[in-house]
């Protein structure tokens, strides 16, 4: 696991999460989970249940995001049987604490365990798949990294290598720190990935540029790795500019790697 810490400063943090304390109640055939990831810190995930019988999403959104804003999105991957748990960051809708990069990547080894026990003791299947939007691909690709062997595959939406790529693209402040260091430090962690990975990104992403993706795509070391480019699509729009392509590319994706 990388030390984030050096760039766990409020002056940073400020520019990469915006929680939201919004929160409503769960769907129909859904169920709230919290996970306990230290002592008085829970992190809510939202389970959104088609049937028992379909593969699992374990979903990291972006950082302006809540669960709750995916309740309309979850019909979208139940008609395509595949079933879908997001997971929120601390300070974001109903969890505990102060989100940070170092609790970003800790955390998501504890919610991915329990996300597997839960749907275990439930009889929801096995098979879990990993997807990260935004500054959620470095939850999901921490994940990648460690947790490979217990992960069908890996999808990155809107994602990027390294966030000192995001840091410099934001023009955030950040003297003192050796962000070339750390960024080529987050590339070497890249060849730790062997697990099959789909890369989705806009064309015209003005937050994270789609250079990002495709120089993702070249580090990743996995023999397999598809990068799929969605024209006129921005950052915020991609699903729905997108929306027939990027559905056919995960529907693909989990039938070739179930």
């Amino acid at each position: 696991m990388l030390d984030y810490s050096p760039i766990d400063r409020p002056s940073i943090l400020r520019y990469l999460f915006y929680p939201r304390e919004e929160f409503t109640s769960c769907p129909e055939n859904g169920f709230d989970h919290p996970v306990l990831v230290e002592q008085g810190v829970s992190i809510v995930c939202r389970f959104y249940l088609g049937q028992t019988e379909w593969p699992w999403i374990l979903f990291f959104h972006g950082n302006g995001e809540v669960v709750s804003d995916y309740d309309g999105i979850a019909p979208l991957y139940h008609q395509r049987k595949l079933n879908l748990v997001v997971a929120d960051y601390r300070g974001y809708g109903a969890s505990d604490g102060v989100p940070t990069l170092s609790h970003l990547v800790e955390d998501a080894h504890r919610i991915f365990e329990e996300v597997r026990r839960e749907i275990a003791s439930r009889h929801l299947g096995e098979k879990l798949w990993v997807m990260g939007r935004s500054l959620g691909s470095i939850s999901a690709l921490e994940l990648g990294c460690e947790r490979g062997e217990a992960i069908q595959g890996l999808i990155i939406e809107s994602g990027f290598p390294s966030v000192v790529r995001l840091i410099t693209h934001l023009g955030i402040p950040a003297s003192g720190i050796d962000l070339k260091a750390f960024d080529r430090a987050c590339l070497e962690r890249l060849k730790a990935i062997r697990i099959p990975t789909l890369i989705i990104h806009a064309e015209d992403d003005h937050l994270v540029p789609v250079e990002e993706a495709r120089d993702l795509h070249r580090h990743l070391e996995t023999v397999e790795k598809e990068l799929l480019i969605i024209p006129a699509a921005t950052h915020n729009d991609i699903l729905f500019v997108g929306y027939s392509d990027y559905f056919k590319a995960i529907e693909r994706f989990i039938a070739k790697t179930a």
